[in-house]
């Protein structure tokens, strides 16, 4: 399967402290791929890097055939990479109709001129993502109202509306109620069936990444240290010694 994303040689470092050392991999397309490690191994720092918010010190980001390693946010997103975070980004005094279309990205910057002059089309695409996130019914609710998971569910609905080709999503499941966690994983699998989108997650919840990815990659003290299949990392050694201690 081809790579929609090649990451080569990528080191980054904030003053003395290396955060990403020489980090190399690949994202096969149209698959959904994880990515873990202790907390502090440089799993979001990647993300930022990928992403355009850290310029990397060296080594090169290429982007379905695209180096977007010199690139400003909006222009990575354009070509259609986009993210989550672990806190969600929401207009929460707005309904989740309102942060659908604020996220459809309209010319005007004006909110009373995006909601005057809603397309029809553009509203029934915002209603059928919503649908398909399990929100349709919230669609006139305050985002701010709603629970983290469904705040969070939101926020992948808003990414939706971009047509992303791939989207590296930051601790989908972190904070979630348990019982929302199936929920979580079932339209994950479907965004990435259905839409047929890219996915690269960061988790620490082994048992959500390993029945999510089909690759899974660890990173530990910003360095790649294994990858695999989930069943393969989870029977590394060095991925046990990296969570638990040698």
């Amino acid at each position: 399967m081809s790579a929609i994303l090649q990451i080569k040689g990528v080191s980054k470092s904030f003053g003395g402290i290396i955060a990403n050392q020489s980090i190399t991999l690949s994202v096969a397309n149209k698959q959904i791929t994880g990515l873990i490690g202790p907390n502090g191994s440089g799993k979001t720092t990647l993300f930022n890097s990928i992403c355009g918010t850290h310029p990397i010190d060296e080594g090169s980001i290429n982007f379905n055939g695209k180096e977007v390693s010199t690139l400003p946010i909006p222009a990575v997103a354009k070509l259609g990479l986009l993210r989550t975070f672990q806190q969600t980004h929401i207009y929460g005094k707005l309904n989740c109709i309102q942060n659908m279309l604020i996220s459809a990205k309209p010319k005007s910057d004006n909110l009373f001129s995006i909601f005057s002059k809603i397309p029809l089309d553009l509203n029934n695409e915002a209603e059928h993502i919503l649908e398909f996130v399990g929100l349709y019914q919230k669609r006139f609710l305050r985002a701010g109202d709603l629970s983290f998971g469904q705040q969070k569910l939101l926020e992948l609905a808003m990414a939706l509306m971009n047509k992303p080709k791939m989207l590296l999503l930051d601790e989908p499941t972190a904070g979630i109620n348990p019982t929302l966690i199936n929920g979580i994983i079932d339209r994950l699998i479907k965004v990435n069936e259905e839409y047929g989108i890219t996915l690269l997650i960061i988790e620490h919840n082994m048992k959500v990444i390993m029945n999510l990815a089909e690759e899974i990659f660890c990173l530990t003290h910003g360095k790649l240290i294994a990858q695999g299949t989930p069943k393969e990392i989870k029977n590394d050694q060095k991925v046990i010694d990296a969570y638990l201690g040698k």
